[in-house]
């Protein structure tokens, strides 16, 4: 709870609050900096009341939209729309109010630098292509009102056309990093309580499953096959804790057939986006089933991940039924950069030379078609090696590009 409480705050610690903390002292400020330019050259104007009246609706929209530069939730773009059209408007309205000597001169506009508070509101709320957006208004406004383009005019656009730019592209990847950071301190708060998990579950119930599996073999009779659920259940739970894939169902050499299928079946994903092999295959370690995985996730398209599984699930299938209830049995997941490759290994009597194309001839198919077949429609490869007294091997190849664009 603490590592997540921490999280939660850092998260509500926004790079952007500071940001539009700024941009309200800003707005504030360059409206009395507007008001005191225009009361230190009032005879420029030959009618100040147009002035005037700008001066009053400024100074009321200001500070009645103080709330509305306090987050990117509030700065609605129905806000920036108006704040905007005010800001154009006091600049189109100083060569009326002021005189011809006021605009020869360069002089400010009405609102003057107050308008570089609306784009910045603009940049801040969209990033950059909103801020060359409420730029590009702002520099045809002030072109009219200097009626030819000065090069100071030029000047001030540019600058604030840029800056205001910059400034979005900031904030972008300012939101960018904090994405980043909250999801790296989400993992990083889900693996110290996945590692608090391991530790209580190997003080305890680890131990525990393993003296009854140890009792169990001892004692024999049906106290043996409790032992033996027992180490069935251990290795599930250490594969658990240990690399965090969450097993559906248990399912050993001595599961009914079926329950390999629905082991399968629960873990598919209905909308055929991609999916962790670990997870589909993660099941099938038990007690005499030893699962390894590279340790991050092996993502295929979710049809072509559970052909993959059933063929797993078919040539474990095949050690239950061939290879005896003492056979042990490997399974080793590679993600290459344009292969999965998984490997199914058992050390049983091995098969007899010539005894699969026997087994087709009889019409017994269960290699060519639930093993070979599957990875054929796949675009892969299904290859077996067995020497006689040594085991069997089934290497499992999957391309990823054709995982992609089609299944079975």
């Amino acid at each position: 709870m603490g590592e997540l409480a921490k999280r939660e705050r850092v998260i509500r610690m926004s790079v952007e609050q500071p940001l539009w903390r700024a941009l309200s002292g800003y707005r504030v400020l360059t409206m009395l900096y507007a008001v005191g330019l225009f009361a230190a050259a009032y005879d420029d104007f030959d009618r100040p009341g147009i002035a005037i009246a700008f001066y009053v609706v400024l100074f009321v929209w200001t500070l009645a939209t103080l709330p509305r530069v306090q987050s990117a939730v509030a700065c609605t773009k129905r806000f920036l729309a108006v704040d905007l059209a005010i800001a154009l408007t006091g600049i189109v309205l100083t060569p009326v109010a002021a005189d011809a000597h006021h605009i020869d001169s360069g002089g400010p506009t009405l609102p003057s630098i107050w308008t570089a508070g609306s784009v910045l509101a603009y940049a801040i709320k969209g990033g950059w292509r909103w801020a060359a957006f409420a730029s590009t208004p702002v520099a045809v406004a002030n072109l009219i009102e200097r009626g030819s383009p000065a090069r100071d005019t030029v000047h001030n656009v540019v600058l604030v056309w840029v800056a205001s730019i910059a400034i979005g592209y900031v904030v972008e990847v300012a939101r960018a990093s904090e994405r980043t950071l909250a999801r790296a301190l989400e993992i990083e708060a889900t693996t110290r309580e996945r590692e608090r998990l391991a530790r209580d579950i190997h003080d305890g119930v680890l131990q525990v499953l393993a003296m009854v599996q140890r009792r169990g073999v001892v004692l024999g009779g049906e106290a043996g096959e409790l032992g033996r659920m027992a180490g069935e259940q251990e290795i599930a739970l250490r594969t658990l804790v240990s690399g965090g894939l969450v097993p559906v169902s248990r399912v050993s050499l001595d599961a009914a057939e079926g329950a390999v299928v629905r082991a399968v079946e629960e873990c598919d994903d209905d909308d055929g986006g991609p999916v962790d092999l670990r997870a589909l295959l993660a099941p099938y370690a038990a007690a005499k089933v030893s699962f390894a995985e590279p340790g991050a996730p092996v993502p295929l398209p979710a049809p072509a991940a559970k052909e993959l599984a059933a063929a797993v699930g078919a040539a474990l299938d095949n050690v239950r039924r061939h290879a005896g209830d003492e056979a042990r049995a490997w399974i080793l997941v590679e993600d290459e950069p344009g292969e999965v490759v998984v490997t199914v290994r058992d050390d049983g009597p091995g098969i007899p030379e010539g005894r699969l194309a026997q087994a087709e001839g009889e019409g017994r198919l269960g290699v060519a078609l639930s093993i070979r077949g599957r990875l054929r429609d796949l675009g892969g490869s299904a290859e077996l090696v067995s020497i006689p007294g040594q085991g069997t091997e089934v290497e499992l190849k999957v391309p990823k590009a054709r995982g992609k664009a089609g299944t079975r």
